[in-house]
């Protein structure tokens, strides 16, 4: 196989999306199995599970029992097996139990913006370990600012984003491009533009499907 193939990969996925998470870790895992043999761009793209999200969020249990018919008991169990299947891949979820969901569009923006900085992964995975480890308001500007800056990037610079409207038609154009090439569901992987993975899958199965495209 030839060491320097390289693929692009779009991740498209949202912030909020705990099998975005375990997808995420999986994929990293899995090119960090294959470093010698694939080298991988990754464009995050953005999708929003709830858009129409108020600014200040809702409660988890409650969103998630409006949304999906989830008894308290059926939550607690999913939220388990999620707690699992992230630990296996090495990405932590706490406060389960008091976690809000938020309206995402701004990280979105955000996330955008990194990607001109060189700085895109860095912040997506800084925002879901600010998310779903840390319990943090991923809607608030001054979170999402301070986490930009954890992640390497200009903290001053990311509030400036944040406080105009940069980017917001950028983001809503790469939603809808995603969602006419029939993305309905997160995380969606896709390989060279022509493959898709979808789904919180374990690293073997991105393993597999890489370095069989590697091989062409």
């Amino acid at each position: 196989m030839n060491p320097s193939t390289t693929v692009r990969i779009d991740f498209v996925s949202d912030v909020v999306c705990p099998w975005c998470a375990v997808g995420l870790a999986s994929l990293e895992r899995a090119l960090d199995a294959l470093k010698d043999e694939v080298r991988a761009e990754i464009h995050f793209q953005p999708f929003e599970l709830n858009p129409q999200m108020p600014h200040e969020g809702e409660d988890v249990g409650e969103h998630i029992a409006k949304k999906y018919g989830l008894t308290p008991a059926q939550l607690a169990q999913n939220q388990e097996a999620i707690r699992q299947r992230g630990a296996a891949v090495g990405f932590t979820f706490a406060h389960q139990e008091t976690r809000r969901i938020y309206n995402t569009f701004d990280a979105h923006r955000l996330l955008h913006w990194a990607g001109e900085q060189g700085g895109q992964h860095a912040l997506k995975r800084a925002l879901l370990v600010a998310y779903f480890t840390d319990g943090r308001d991923i809607g608030d500007h001054a979170v999402l600012a301070e986490v930009a800056g954890a992640a390497g990037l200009d903290a001053a610079e990311a509030a400036a984003v944040l406080a105009s409207d940069r980017y917001a038609e950028d983001v809503r154009g790469d939603e809808q491009f995603f969602l006419r090439a029939g993305i309905h569901s997160v995380p969606a992987i896709i390989i060279n533009r022509q493959h898709l993975i979808s789904g919180g899958q374990p690293p073997d199965v991105f393993e597999q499907a890489l370095r069989r495209l590697a091989a062409g």
